[in-house]
């Protein structure tokens, strides 16, 4: 079951209402170097009793950090991201069109035996907003849009069967995203018992973030629609809620029992792509303030950096 919840960033506030021990952490991360962070990222991971991965790297490429990058997690919603760049590309090669209607159904096969399965409106966060379409038509925009910013679970589903899931992980490879790995739709319960999920690291996101940063998973005027629709996310209490308020974020989230991921591109003085997941937190509210925690920590680490090539990279 995918849900998220969004609350605006209030960082001010936040920055007041810490605990001592964040704060005490906050207050020497300007002049902290790469090692330093990593240890302070461990600390707050260890206080959460939780398991972390994160993956960072500023645009220029001259400031990175990976903890625990490899490390496999369910890919929960944030295997919507490979989705979105296998649509573009297939707009790029003309072979859709944005503006393309797709009928809207809620019928779809299991990839364990063909069999019927359908998705409940009551465990999607799109409050309804595609289910109601059912029956008539949307664009191929549209869904993307909804897949995006409200996390549409159906909007997914219509999307990866009209673009094949075989064409998003081939696009997934070339793009050298190899962590990522996109096995079937939202909801497929049978998948699911057996283990079948979309699985997913925090360098597998690193990368496919970048390539949308860059320029380099679509065409030009493609990944700059990538970047506007990742911008309009709904849910900003994970990444957004640890920077100074009207700091531009193209994200997407991920939630589902005990995991709460976060990938997003930070529009800040020095930009930077960064990836948090986090496994192993009942409270989805507590496991999005601990990305929160984490984001604050690497806005301040990513401002304060040297934009020269010797700033320091530490590696698992």
């Amino acid at each position: 079951m995918l849900r998220s919840r969004g609350v605006l960033p209030h960082l001010c506030l936040a920055f007041l209402t810490s605990s001592v021990s964040l704060v005490g952490l906050l207050a020497s991360v300007p002049t902290a170097g790469a090692q330093d962070l990593r240890a302070r990222i461990d600390s707050l991971t260890r206080a959460a009793g939780a398991e972390v991965a994160v993956a960072y790297r500023t645009l220029d490429g001259r400031d990175e950090l990976l903890v625990r990058a490899d490390a496999d997690f369910h890919a929960a919603s944030t295997m919507k991201v490979p989705v979105m760049i296998e649509l573009f590309r297939q707009v790029d090669a003309g072979k859709v069109t944005l503006d393309a209607s797709l009928p809207v159904s809620n019928a779809f096969k299991s990839i364990v035996d063909g069999s019927p399965y359908s998705l409940e409106v009551t465990d999607d966060s799109d409050e309804g907003a595609i289910y109601r379409s059912i029956g008539k038509t949307l664009t191929l925009r549209e869904l993307c849009v909804a897949m995006i910013t409200v996390s549409s679970n159906l909007a997914t589903n219509l999307l990866i069967e009209k673009l094949g899931v075989e064409n998003i992980q081939r696009t997934v490879k070339a793009l050298g995203a190899d962590g990522m790995r996109v096995r079937r739709g939202v909801e497929d319960s049978k998948a699911f018992q057996q283990g079948l999920n979309n699985v997913t690291t925090a360098r597998g996101l690193l990368v496919l973030l970048d390539a949308i940063a860059s320029g380099k998973a679509a065409s030009p005027a493609s990944t700059r629609e990538m970047i506007d629709i990742l911008q309009q996310q709904k849910f900003n209490d994970a990444i957004p809620a640890g920077l100074p308020p009207g700091t531009a974020v193209a994200h997407k989230t991920g939630t589902i029992t005990r995991i709460q991921h976060d990938a997003g591109i930070v529009y800040a003085t020095r930009p930077y792509v960064l990836i948090v997941l986090v496994r192993g937190i009942q409270d989805e509210k507590k496991g999005h303030a601990l990305i929160a925690d984490i984001s604050r920590q690497i806005f301040a680490q990513a401002q304060a950096a040297p934009a020269k090539p010797t700033a320091v990279k530490s590696r698992e």
